[in-house]
């Protein structure tokens, strides 16, 4: 399953990056794509957004997401 983590960090020269979006298997894989990307940053914040849904829903997952929000 795959994680959706947005960061915010401070990179190395000094500027401030809102809102980095990463996806990954867990935070360590993130950190270490994020890491990858911005060299010797340091993460100020760290925001999970809902993990992925699983893509095998079935019939009756859906039918019970649509009775929820009507």
């Amino acid at each position: 399953m795959i994680t959706k983590y947005i960061y915010q960090i401070r990179s190395r020269n000094g500027a401030i990056v809102d809102n980095l979006q990463i996806y990954g298997r867990d935070e360590e894989d993130a950190q270490r794509k994020l890491q990858q990307m911005y060299r010797h940053c340091e993460i100020l914040e760290t925001r999970v957004v809902s993990p992925e849904r699983n893509s095998t829903s079935s019939y009756e997952d859906i039918l019970s997401l649509i009775s929820n929000n009507s």
